[in-house]
């Protein structure tokens, strides 16, 4: 890695931690405070909206890159746009609510122009064969990056996991893709330092919170980065997908147990697997520290070997995906809270 490549990434850790600083002075000012409740992990109101430092310097980052011609102008449009109206929306609601319908109605918008402008599902590799499923497999795309979007920004309810695990998902496939020499690997080293600036004052105990700019914009960005280099040929999906496992498996687990009970899985509740386990330990600090662990000491290797064989990619994902699954299922994702 060159020296100019680290040093934008201290830059980009620099800046975000100083602009997450400024946010949260901000938000003790303007009142931007998430007051906890009985559905809440925390137990002290605390600053929230931090997160817009991410955007900032992501989004700053990729405006740089465009200016000197390293990235394509489709994807830049994606990366700007689409990232925009997703922090938009976000900070909007972060200070006053916004109606789910509104929110989905924005993300739809802004993950459908991003699909397009990217060039909708890369080829699927199964075995010897390559699948490619054409406008169905778009819009299939569509809805798994808002469903993503969103799991993102409900996973994001302890100190330091959403952070982390940003760090961990962009960090390993910049790992995976630096030996391409691709102008996203810049792009993952700075989405990974910025939340690295951020996590600084998010660790427990958290002194802000990321908010809906910064957990949305993160889910949004790490799928839509992913497209990218998939379509590039850098880094398969099944790559992508190993290594966001934690989120993918908490979160869809967690939705399908209740709507299975016939829960109001739209209302707020803190039945994640993460929740549950950060309860029983007792410490926020030490599920995400074990979070971290899983994303290092399994997924990526386990997303290496994807990387390096991408036609064994999907048995590679089951594989990786099924001690998440029975882990989840052990905490007892998406049962009735206990409060």
């Amino acid at each position: 890695m060159s020296d100019f490549n680290l040093l934008v990434f201290a830059i980009a850790f620099l800046a975000s931690a100083a602009i997450t600083g400024v946010m949260r002075a901000y938000a003790r000012r303007a009142n931007l405070l998430d007051v906890p409740n009985q559905r809440s992990s925390h137990e002290v109101a605390t600053p929230s909206g931090g997160g817009l430092g991410i955007v900032i310097v992501f989004l700053a980052a990729v405006s740089l890159m465009a200016a000197q011609a390293q990235i394509e102008g489709d994807a830049v449009i994606a990366f700007l746009l689409g990232g925009g109206l997703i922090a938009g929306i976000g900070f909007i609601d972060d200070h006053s609510h916004v109606s789910a319908k509104w929110r989905f109605m924005v993300q739809i918008l802004a993950v459908s122009l991003a699909v397009y402008l990217l060039g909708g599902l890369p080829v699927l590799q199964l075995g010897s064969s390559a699948l490619e499923l054409g406008l169905a497999g778009d819009v299939a795309l569509v809805v798994l990056i808002v469903w993503f979007t969103n799991a993102f920004n409900f996973m994001d309810g302890i100190d330091g996991i959403a952070a982390s695990e940003a760090i961990c998902i962009a960090g390993g496939a910049a790992i995976l893709n630096y030996a391409t020499n691709d102008p996203s690997v810049v792009l993952l080293g700075v989405l990974a330092s910025a939340s690295l600036g951020f996590l600084v004052w998010n660790w427990a105990p958290a002194k802000i919170f990321m908010g809906d700019v910064g957990s949305a914009f993160l889910g949004f960005t790490l799928i839509a980065i992913a497209i990218y280099t998939s379509r590039a040929g850098n880094v398969p999906i099944w790559s992508w997908l190993i290594l966001a496992g934690v989120f993918i498996i908490d979160a869809t687990i967690t939705l399908v147990v209740r709507i299975w009970n016939r829960e109001n899985w739209l209302s707020a509740h803190r039945s994640h697997a993460y929740q549950r386990a950060s309860r029983h330990y007792k410490s926020h600090a030490i599920v995400t520290a074990v979070v971290i662990a899983i994303n290092i000491l399994w997924l990526f290797p386990v997303a290496f070997l994807a990387f390096t064989a991408p036609e064994k990619g999907w048995w590679l994902t089951v594989v990786a995906w099924l001690p998440l699954t029975i882990t989840a299922l052990r905490f007892g994702a998406g049962r009735p809270d206990q409060v």
